[in-house]
């Protein structure tokens, strides 16, 4: 979960997706990458059929294969939009917020935000795991990273521990997906809410990161 935008990579051969050169071009794309996420989160990748796509998206099937050329390509292509969805969701609460803590806090608030608004996220990038491997490695890599770098820059400046890096980001990483699935998607009565569920996870980070 959460990434790096489009991307625009490429997968294996004939799973290749092409950037829009127009305005036109964008909207277009954006439309059949919006209409793939909801065709794959509600039937699944084998399910879903190209037409299903284009369908939903309102686009002619010829317009498809000028943008990617296969189910494969749109598919990495949702999971990297998907990616990107989270990375820009979480990016902009975290500027001016101060000390190594408190953007965790602000990080795991807006990731919870996005899983609410974005609820297929999980299956799609579940999915990934068996249709694109790659894609789905690089979802989470990319998302640790950004997290490592974070704990990183609270260590540097004697707000961590020393040594905080790439296994402690991995572990925030796997808190912050299941306290999603758990508190947002399987949310039930009497469940705490969103702001509760932070701070007893910044609880939890300040205690065994903190000095």
């Amino acid at each position: 979960m959460g990434g790096a935008g489009d991307g625009g990579a490429d997968g294996p051969a004939g799973a290749v997706a092409r950037a829009p050169r127009t305005k036109r071009g964008e909207r277009t794309r954006a439309a059949l990458i919006d209409a793939a996420a909801a065709e794959f989160g509600e039937k699944g990748f084998h399910a879903t059929g190209i037409t299903d796509i284009t369908r939903r998206a309102g686009v002619a099937l010829g317009s498809f294969y000028t943008w990617f050329d296969s189910k494969e390509a749109i598919f990495r292509a949702v999971v990297a939009d998907m990616s990107g969805r989270v990375r820009d969701a979480v990016a902009p609460r975290l500027a001016g917020v101060e000390g190594a803590l408190a953007r965790e806090a602000a990080a795991l608030a807006a990731f919870l935000e996005v899983v609410a608004r974005e609820r297929l996220l999980y299956r799609i990038i579940d999915e990934a795991e068996f249709v694109a491997p790659d894609a789905h490695r690089a979802h989470y890599e990319t998302t640790v990273g950004r997290i490592a770098e974070r704990l990183r820059a609270g260590a540097a400046a004697g707000e961590l521990r020393d040594g905080v890096g790439e296994v402690e980001a991995w572990a925030v990483a796997g808190m912050n997906v299941f306290l999603g699935l758990r508190y947002v998607l399987w949310a039930g009565d009497g469940d705490p809410g969103a702001d509760e569920v932070v701070a007893r996870a910044n609880l939890l980070l300040a205690e065994g990161l903190g000095r």
